[in-house]
């Protein structure tokens, strides 16, 4: 898969698009609800921070229960470039780690631990 970032971004916004469309009503209301953006991969702020150069995705800001006691607005970052790579190029493979991902950040947003999330195999 040699895509273009235009591509990776329009491929990535489908895919989350198509998952918060599949969620429950009352889910997916609070997921169209979270903003959703992409990067290449963690900037050097975020590697300073402790995130690792090839995370996957990161969900930043305050979990729903607690949005109105933290400043900063809740949001989910991809990284597309690293997903490129985890999917070693298959596009097949890149879309569903974007919507894995997705899964797994969403799940941080409501509150799931690391090991709630390997559970439902969002690892």
């Amino acid at each position: 898969m040699n895509l273009n970032w235009e591509k990776l971004c329009a491929i990535a916004t489908a895919e989350v698009e198509a998952m918060v469309s599949a969620l429950p009503k009352p889910l997916r209301v609070r997921a169209g609800g979270l903003p959703v953006t992409f990067e290449r991969r963690p900037n050097a702020d975020l590697q300073a921070d402790g995130i690792e150069p090839d995370t996957l995705g990161l969900f930043t800001g305050a979990e729903f229960v607690d949005e109105g006691n933290i400043p900063l607005p809740p949001q989910i970052i991809l990284f597309l470039e690293n997903l490129r790579d985890f999917a070693e190029g298959d596009e097949v493979i890149f879309r569903e780690e974007v919507r894995t991902t997705f899964l797994h950040e969403l799940g941080h947003y409501l509150g799931l631990d690391e090991g709630e999330l390997t559970e439902r195999g969002l690892e």
